[in-house]
């Protein structure tokens, strides 16, 4: 991933986003990344990539429940079947 400065971006803010349209790119601020520019299509496949959800105990789904009171029998070795 090609990084560049803010001061960078304020004297080639095109050829910098060009870049972005290629592979992200990282701004750098006092040597730290700072903000990453990347395509939409890039940042979709970003985001939808995580299958993982998070619930309120008292929220989640029945199966999430069910699910989750079986792997917790079959730690402690419970078998109520």
């Amino acid at each position: 991933m090609k990084q560049y400065t803010f001061s960078d971006m304020n004297r080639a803010s095109g050829e910098i986003l060009e870049a972005a349209l290629i592979e992200p790119v990282t701004l750098t601020k006092r040597g730290k990344d700072k903000l990453v520019i990347l395509t939409a299509d890039q940042y979709r496949k970003l985001i939808g990539s995580s299958h993982t959800k998070a619930y309120d105990l008292l929220d989640a789904p029945q199966d999430v429940h069910q699910e989750l009171m079986t792997g917790l029998d079959d730690i402690m070795g419970r078998d109520d079947a």
